[in-house]
């Protein structure tokens, strides 16, 4: 998939790289201006709020919110699994080749995450889901085997063979189940108010806000709306939102 960081969008203050993806304007008027902080490959344990005080506070303004990017929370928290931690048994290989593939990458495809999914829900669940999944998709239903599973599952990613990082490839990431506590900790440690997204280019999930964050959770869905995150290799896990007057 190709990058979103282009070469007219990028800008460069004190070592800190980031794109300017533009001004866009949301459904009661008001505009936001988004800036795409760009980080290393941010591995398992890092310190979340030492990503924000390095990239984003040399940036930020009175008045700014942030972005950050699930996937990345997920490393920094440890909500991950390998490969050698989970193996695919007979139901996962035999259900996976019928789940869809789309450029997302969000789909059961990969033995290895179906099988994460048993794991986390138990086999009667997702066969259920299955079923049903398979019954109703003819008829253009989508979506009913994450809503059936529930526990998140949607937001399982990784173990994704077209990853454009390999150790994406080896390891899943599982979205933190306590989104409000993180970005309530995140703001207290670094001042920003804080939204953990976790965006693809079909949906902006919007997992918590810390208490007093500014903004309506539809503001949050107009500034992202174009996932200023990206799709592929950008490395820009963390948006600064710039809400106008």
């Amino acid at each position: 998939m190709p990058s979103r960081n282009l070469e007219d969008q990028r800008r460069e203050k004190d070592g800190i790289v980031y794109f300017d993806r533009g001004t866009l304007t949301g459904k009661n008027s008001r505009q936001y201006d988004r800036f795409a902080i760009q980080t290393h490959f941010v591995e398992v344990g890092e310190d979340q709020a030492e990503l924000v005080r390095r990239y984003v506070l040399p940036l930020a303004q009175d008045g700014d919110v942030l972005s950050f990017g699930a996937k990345v929370m997920a490393m920094c928290t440890r909500n991950v699994k390998t490969k050698e931690e989970v193996h695919p048994g007979f139901w996962a290989k035999k259900l996976a080749p019928f789940a869809g593939i789309n450029e997302t990458g969000v789909g059961m495809h990969e033995p290895y995450k179906l099988q994460l999914v048993i794991d986390i829900c138990g086999l009667p669940r997702v066969l259920f889901a299955a079923f049903v999944s398979a019954v109703t998709r003819p008829f253009g239903v989508h979506g009913l085997f994450y809503k059936i599973c529930g526990k998140g599952v949607a937001g399982i990613d990784g173990f994704y063979f077209r990853s454009s990082f390999d150790r994406y490839k080896e390891l899943a990431l599982i979205n933190p189940p306590n989104p409000v506590e993180l970005c309530n900790q995140l703001e207290k440690d670094t001042g920003i108010p804080v939204v953990l997204m976790d965006a693809n280019d079909i949906d902006q999930n919007q997992l918590g806000k810390c208490s007093d964050f500014p903004l309506t959770d539809e503001e949050i869905q107009d500034a992202m709306a174009d996932n200023p995150s990206g799709q592929g290799d950008e490395l820009t896990p963390l948006i600064l939102i710039r809400p106008l007057s």
